[in-house]
């Protein structure tokens, strides 16, 4: 058996003429969708495989196709005789158009035995012994050329067996250390600093390994942490090859991981011998390894010599490379890629100190992974765009910095002295926060962020498309309407009512929503009161000091409270600093911020009474419809009396009529349960049922237990301001738990109350055969009859409406709320784990956005 490695990014180019059996042998060993054939191809572009006419066309697609395949990441295997060197050179041209290896596997058969199987397949029977003998001429003339021609890999079967025997071995790319997770300590340019690396190390909790002369020769971490080098370990300082006898110690041991800086590079060439400029600090490195033994410079030679150029690392959420990496590059494998990944991007100028000027390309990265980096150094640590560079400069004189991962908590120690003068002085460009490490401003929110139509990709349901049209009207209430961005970490996603009921007199019934988690797969629920009022969310900070620090807010202010759609709900800031202080006071009692390691929380609430935000609604539209309705059938009632009274039967008009009056009556009830007076924080009340986020957590995906045990202790600690929210578990598989809730549903909606929320017990859950299928709803309301008479209006209990009404679709309403409860969740990911501003509001805007759509805003 023949094991053929073909990395698991590459284009691989199978080469043989025709008749010896490629189309077989791709089928065999790789997935169908990965095969990009010519003759597919030329039947596409003409409808007949055996056209050679259409060859050039059928190549640009074929081309076209492994393009957009690479591109994204997936392997791309390409069907077709690749016998001349010119179709090859086209190939490879591809590969490294996008930064992927090109891989050869080469099929050297007999001549016998392609003409033998070309005799035995209709579209080839006329095809002549002189194509295949020429084929195999070229093949046989390519073979020793394939690897000057640029492929990374040429794998050669020889004989019907050899092909027969074959199997593929998925290579992982050298950089692709995704089952590492960490937790990770990256560290900056150390650049000889020896001394102060091992200080550093010595801060982030590491144990330094010592030999014979006492020298450093590894270190490891009591908890296991890795240590993550950004390159430049050596030249300008006093001590390179104590940094690399530390540092090749700790790779040897499995206790740190290193890329390749550029110092590293040209080190190298230099003692292959090869000619290079000796400068910027060159010389004391090769004067320092002068001084080692022939074994040490041997093995630190071929240390630097293996360096990758970077490592994609924590399942593809974090990046290390020199100089940083465009999203496009993570991952490849390309001269260009290590280029770029050591020296960055030049704009082809030099500044006033004759170096070249590198191209931001951080303030235009977009990606999800964090990239850490280092090369160009900096006085102050700062986040652009969900990257850092860790440079600070130690041989100049400032500092050696680290960045605990996923943590994001910045170490760094002082330069011993100034080890070498800098040509351009390190210049501060930002003001350092208390935690040595600056946020980015929020001012740098850009428009193209969020407008025309957006993809934003989440977690947990895939890629969620925004129309050009809705991403406008959410920009006009966000830019108009909104509180400052810095606190609009998360908006609540609408919410699908259950399926219409059948029962007569209902519209709502828990059985529909019992029946809906059911057929999912789900039996375990809880069913919450709803609570009439608006929804809310508290984002509240321990002090004034914590909202600066964690949000960048200093105009004093220590959180927000906002409606549903960012909106501010009190205009009074001193009325909404008084319910924080209330708030922060309930949470310090009942020990939230201690507990969850917080210094800030995220709740998901409503506030009480609906007037209270809604007063402007209830006498337009409410309180009106209500007045008119009584005034028209009161006068209505006393013309009847008074017809009734001369003799004329208009007995049946007159129940109508009073039948119509009672539903009035019933829909201004309906509505003024909830509604009371308030006079500053009295009269208010605040009814949380969840604890979305704190400091590097998402609580949005714990259970519902979690969440309401702790709302509890809320709600104990300031009984006046907290209401709790009564709560039923129930069990289908059991009856008589489903009839329990169903009764208490029953009790809640008669007493005047609104109806409750049906919630998978577990939070996130998908349905399906163990839980692998799509996301199931958060939650499903289910409205008493009374108070969808707010909803549907006084008279929609009458048959003939009720029947009407049963005919409302719920389908879009239903993935409206999927997908917001998506984005709602990746924002909250976001925000646990310390991503840029514009991340985080890149999900808020589309939720806003979505809330567009034409749906009926009764459902």
């Amino acid at each position: 058996m023949t094991e053929l490695s073909v990395p698991e990014l590459a284009l691989v180019v199978l080469v043989g003429s025709t008749g010896s059996g490629k189309s077989t042998f791709a089928r065999k060993h790789f997935r169908s969708t990965a095969i990009v054939s010519s003759d597919a191809c030329r039947g596409v572009v003409s409808d007949d495989e055996t056209d050679q006419s259409a060859t050039a066309e059928a190549f640009a697609l074929l081309h076209h196709i492994a393009g957009v395949r690479l591109r994204r990441g997936l392997r791309t295997v390409v069907d077709a005789t690749n016998v001349q060197a010119k179709a090859r050179q086209e190939l490879i041209a591809v590969a490294r158009a996008h930064d992927v290896l090109p891989v050869a596997i080469v099929l050297d058969v007999p001549d016998s035995v392609c003409l033998e199987r070309n005799a035995t397949r209709p579209d080839r029977a006329a095809l002549g012994a002189h194509v295949v003998v020429r084929q195999q001429r070229e093949l046989r003339r390519s073979l020793r050329g394939l690897e000057r021609e640029g492929f990374r890999k040429v794998h050669v079967l020889r004989g019907v067996a050899e092909v027969d025997a074959a199997t593929i071995v998925d290579e992982k790319a050298w950089n692709d250390k995704r089952e590492l997770t960490g937790p990770f300590d990256v560290i900056g340019d150390v650049h000889g600093c020896r001394a102060e690396l091992e200080t550093l190390l010595g801060e982030l909790g590491y144990s330094i390994d010592r030999d014979d002369a006492g020298r450093a020769v590894g270190a490891r971490h009591p908890d296991g942490r890795t240590a993550v080098f950004v390159g430049d370990l050596v030249d300008r300082g006093p001590d390179t090859p104590g940094v690399l006898r530390l540092v090749m110690g700790m790779v040897a041991a499995g206790t740190a991981l290193c890329v390749t800086g550029n110092h590293e590079n040209k080190l190298v060439r230099a003692l292959d011998g090869k000619q290079v400029r000796v400068a910027h600090g060159l010389a004391e490195s090769l004067a320092q390894l002068d001084d080692e033994d022939e074994i040490f410079r041997k093995a630190a030679h071929e240390f630097c010599r293996g360096l990758v150029s970077h490592y994609v690392l924590d399942g593809g959420n974090l990046v290390v490379a020199h100089a940083g990496l465009k999203e496009e590059y993570h991952g490849r494998a390309s001269g260009r890629v290590r280029s770029f990944a050591m020296y960055g991007e030049s704009t082809g100028e030099t500044d006033e100190y004759g170096l070249p000027v590198r191209y931001p390309w951080a303030n235009d990265y977009r990606g999800r992974a964090t990239v850490l980096y280092g090369h160009t150094p900096v006085l102050d640590l700062q986040w652009v765009n969900n990257t850092l560079c860790l440079d600070t400069g130690v041989v100049f004189g400032g500092r050696l910095s680290a960045l605990r991962y996923p943590e994001r908590v910045p170490v760094s120690v002082a330069a011993e002295q100034v080890w070498y003068e800098p040509v351009r002085p390190l210049e501060a460009t930002t003001i350092s926060t208390a935690e040595g490490v600056v946020r980015r401003d929020p001012g740098v929110l850009d428009l193209d962020d969020v407008v025309g139509r957006r993809v934003v990709e989440t977690r947990y349901h895939g890629r969620v498309g925004v129309q050009e049209e809705n991403a406008c009207a959410a920009l006009e209430v966000m830019s108009r309407f909104a509180i400052d961005p810095r606190w609009l970490a998360y908006l609540p996603p609408t919410m699908a009512p259950c399926a219409t009921s059948e029962l007569p007199g209902y519209l709502e019934h828990p059985a529909e929503a019992f029946a809906y988690y059911r057929a999912e797969g789900v039996e375990q629920l809880v069913c919450e009161e709803k609570h009439m009022g608006s929804r809310a969310v508290v984002l509240v900070a321990r002090s004034a000091q914590a909202a600066r620090d964690r949000f960048g807010v200093d105009d004093g202010g220590t959180g927000v409270l906002y409606t549903r759609t960012g909106r501010p709900f009190f205009d009074d800031r001193a009325q909404t600093e008084a319910l924080l202080a209330r708030v922060r006071a309930a949470a310090e009692t009942a020990g939230l911020f201690d507990e969850l390691q917080s210094e800030w929380l995220l709740l998901d609430a409503e506030l009480m009474p609906w007037s209270a935000k809604a007063i402007g609604l209830l006498r337009n539209q409410y309180a009106a419809v209500g007045a008119a309705a009584r005034a028209a059938l009161g006068a209505a009632d006393a013309v009847l009396t008074s017809v009734a009274a001369r003799g004329l039967d208009v007995a049946e008009l007159a129940e109508r009529t009073g039948a119509r009056a009672a539903d009035a009556a019933a829909f201004t009830t309906a509505y003024g349960r909830y509604c009371w007076p308030v006079d500053g924080l009295s009269g208010l009340r605040l009814a949380p049922f969840q604890i979305l986020a704190a400091e590097g957590s998402n609580y949005a995906v714990r259970d519902h237990d979690w969440h309401l045990t702790r709302i509890d202790r809320l709600a104990a600690a300031d009984a006046e301001l907290f209401a709790p929210t009564g709560r039923v578990f129930v069990d289908l598989s059991d009856p008589a738990s489903e009839a329990g809730a169903t009764a208490w549903w029953t009790e809640l909606t008669e007493a005047g109350g609104e109806g409750m929320v049906v919630k998978p017990r577990q939070a996130l859950v998908r349905g399906g055969k163990e839980g692998s299928g799509r996301l199931v709803q958060p939650g499903v309301k289910c409205r008493g009859p009374e108070y969808l008479r707010i909803i549907y209006g006084p008279e929609y209990l009458r048959e003939t409406n009720l029947r009407r009404l049963r005919t409302r679709g719920l389908g879009r309403k239903r993935s409206m709320a999927l997908r917001e409860y998506a984005l709602g969740l990746e924002a909250l990911d976001r925000l646990a784990t310390g991503e840029p501003l514009w991340r985080v509001h890149e999900a808020v805007f589309a939720v806003l956005a979505l809330e567009s759509e034409p749906v009926d805003p009764r459902l």
